[in-house]
């Protein structure tokens, strides 16, 4: 009996097998997670996603673009969520949206549902997220999702090898190169080492380049930026590293029929996901550009509505004392920039592009207003305003803020420090991220809910 496996988008798949249906990270929007926009460009057709009867769905991990409430939103609340995630919040919240048989999910523990056997496997970042091990009539297929898998892990997964079909994150992101462009290194050539040595214990039939189906807005710097390793670059290197190996890519809705035979042509093609549409030319790839030039953040700002007056009162508020505040009650990292008393200019630039400048002096766990002049600047970030806003109450995450630090040139000294320093000690980082869970659910659950807990 065939295994057919079918792409949502992004990490999101269907397992069919014996007439039962499983789903894996469901994302069912177009753009999701704020501004990702799916790449190649689909629609959803949400009236027969309401129609779906899924057998059991398993969520790796809590990161909006895995775990999406709106998309959840349009499913049976019957319908069985197993959820990887060490924060008891989480599940609370899928439960006020109404789902009865919500689940956490144990690494190394199986969940049976029919014909199906889904482990969750230990990934590199344990306390975020997990890798699906899928056993269905005798097929062994991997899901990785978009983790990194732990050594240990790798020693038990070599005992089912050779793999039926591993999903596999195809992509480095650099969402921490965009923060700081100007002082950022050229992405590698060639793929990371240690994925081929991975995929050699793995030895699969079949590699599906997975995860990381998505752009930003259209006109938007990151997506020449943010992806360096095309589809292409992809299936050349492996297929030469693993010659008994196939890179297959799978679209959004496109459906694949994996069954025992031995034969390579057994991967045959399946009717597709008919609540998935795809729109325009599919065979798109990633175009990444080292050498192009960033726009200003007071560029990238103006491609944003205004806020409305009370919503920019509320970030002005915000820097001038809840930040504040924030960065007190924190512990400062272990060799920390800021360790050192630094002068730090935090700058918001409005829709037309204006700056309002705060400048503070951080010292430790301390930080304090200053005029400007105050001290040499020792640390700059410029955001756009409503981005500042869309963190706080939108829940959105930093891979889409546009922030930009230390675009600029400091004196020697400073310099030399800032080459040692970790960007994401960058207190407004620090102050909207660190400490904060499940922001972006919890946004989406007042916007459908309003009033549950």
């Amino acid at each position: 009996m065939p295994l057919k496996i079918s792409r949502i988008l992004h990490a999101g798949y269907v397992f069919e097998c014996d007439d039962t249906q499983i789903a894996f990270d469901p994302i069912f929007e177009n753009p999701f997670s704020r501004n990702c926009h799916a790449f190649p460009a689909v629609s959803f057709d949400h009236e027969q996603i309401r129609k779906e009867k899924f057998a059991a769905v398993f969520i790796s991990h809590f990161h909006d673009d895995h775990c999406s409430l709106e998309s959840l939103d349009l499913l049976d609340r019957s319908t069985p969520i197993h959820l990887y995630c060490l924060y008891e919040e989480l599940f609370a919240m899928v439960r006020a949206l109404g789902f009865v048989n919500v689940h956490r999910l144990q690494i190394d523990t199986p969940v049976t549902v029919g014909p199906f056997a889904v482990i969750p496997r230990r990934a590199l970042d344990a306390d975020v997220d997990s890798m699906f091990h899928i056993q269905a009539h005798g097929l062994n297929v991997l899901n990785v999702v978009d983790s990194w898998i732990d050594p240990e892990a790798l020693d038990e997964l070599a005992r089912y090898a050779p793999w039926d079909m591993v999903l596999w994150p195809f992509q480095t992101m650099r969402e921490i190169e965009v923060l700081s462009p100007s002082r950022a290194a050229l992405a590698p050539a060639e793929l990371p080492a240690e994925w081929i040595e991975q995929l050699r214990v793995l030895n699969p039939r079949y590699v599906v380049p997975s995860s990381c189906q998505f752009l930003q807005e259209s006109w938007s710097w990151y997506n020449h930026a943010f992806f360096p390793i095309t589809y292409r670059q992809f299936q050349r290197e492996v297929e030469a590293a693993l010659p008994i190996t196939r890179v297959t890519r799978l679209n959004p809705s496109v459906s694949v029929l994996l069954d025992q035979q031995s034969d390579p042509q057994s991967l045959r093609t399946a009717a597709p996901l008919a609540w998935v549409t795809p729109v325009g030319d599919q065979n798109v790839d990633y175009d990444y550009l080292p050498d192009m030039t960033p726009p200003h953040t007071a560029d990238i700002a103006r491609r944003f509505a205004p806020l409305t007056a009370p919503q920019h009162q509320q970030v002005i508020d915000y820097c001038r004392s809840g930040l504040l505040a924030k960065y007190r009650e924190m512990e400062l990292p272990e060799d920390s920039y800021f360790e050192t008393t630094r002068v730090w200019r935090l700058s918001l630039h409005d829709h037309a592009g204006a700056a309002t400048h705060f400048t503070y002096r951080v010292q430790g766990d301390n930080i304090e207003p200053v005029a400007d002049g105050a001290g040499p600047l020792a640390w700059t970030t410029d955001i756009a305003l409503c981005k500042v806003y869309a963190a706080l109450e939108l829940g959105e995450s930093l891979t889409s803020m546009y922030m930009r630090i230390n675009d600029a040139v400091f004196e020697a000294a400073i310099e030399a420090d800032i080459a040692a320093a970790d960007v994401v000690d960058d207190p407004l980082i620090r102050c909207l991220f660190n400490d904060v869970f499940g922001a972006y659910q919890a946004a989406q659950l007042r916007r459908l809910r309003p009033g549950a807990t």
